[in-house]
């Protein structure tokens, strides 16, 4: 059954986020979209999240972020994607300080002016690549801090509440993260069981380098740690028998 109210979807233009929008619609009767220009290597995703939006006939929303964002392979061209952050040898070179963090923070800030209250974000913690700003633990103290920053009512509520009460209390932002538990491969199955995996092979954009040549598995080339993800859990999801044409959505989609 539908939630009879609006949600808010950070949509990229990728293949994790399009899923997200559709999800999104499958559970809520209003979705509206909000992407970002941050000076982004793989800029073609922002017209592949036009788009997705308007063939979806979603409403969406474009903020530039252009210049607050560095530090990372995807918005310093010199810097290789396959290599590691020069700031913690632990982490990709795509990894982008505080990314999510902002994209988060300005979505809940449109959102909030247009008594929004749902957030949907395509993050996931099971098949990424060692982004921390990705696991549902940092998603949790952003719903909180979040609301803390926009609910007076929310703050009193917290900080009057006993330790224990705490973790129990409703913030007035929900961030859904549908896919943070899922494998690549599980995404692409979630794909087809909610009617858009054509969408997501012909229209979404993850190559980090915007790369728009065709292949089965969608637009890119094979020589960045996001398509290799994207290609792998492909065809281990086409193994398994995942992604045959659907006549009917599976129960529950």
């Amino acid at each position: 059954m539908k939630q009879n109210r609006p949600v808010l979807v950070l949509l990229s233009g990728g293949q994790d986020s399009t899923t997200c929008l559709y999800w999104a619609k499958h559970y809520f009767e209003t979705v509206v979209a909000i992407g970002f220009a941050y000076g982004q290597k793989h800029i073609a995703e922002i017209a592949q999240a036009q788009k997705i939006a308007s063939d979806a006939r979603v409403e969406y929303n474009l903020l530039n972020c252009t210049g607050l964002l560095e530090g990372s392979s995807l918005v310093e061209h010199w810097r290789d994607h396959n290599s590691s952050h020069e700031q913690n040898p632990a982490l990709p070179a795509s990894f982008t300080p505080g990314r999510n963090m902002l994209f988060l923070t300005l979505a809940a800030s449109f959102a909030f002016n247009y008594g929004i209250r749902d957030i949907v974000t395509g993050v996931c913690q099971t098949d990424y690549s060692g982004y921390p700003d990705c696991r549902r633990d940092f998603i949790d103290q952003m719903e909180h801090t979040l609301s803390y920053a926009v609910d007076p009512a929310y703050t009193m509520s917290i900080l009057e509440a006993a330790a224990d009460d705490k973790k129990h209390m409703n913030p007035t932002f929900s961030i859904h993260t549908p896919l943070m538990k899922l494998t690549k491969a599980e995404t692409w199955k979630l794909a087809n069981e909610l009617g858009c995996l054509k969408v997501v092979i012909d229209d979404s954009m993850t190559d980090y380098n915007g790369d728009q040549t065709k292949n089965e598995w969608g637009m890119g080339v094979n020589n960045n740690p996001a398509t290799e993800l994207r290609v792998k859990g492909f065809y281990e999801a086409k193994q398994k028998g995942w992604l045959r044409p659907m006549i009917e959505p599976v129960e529950g989609f």
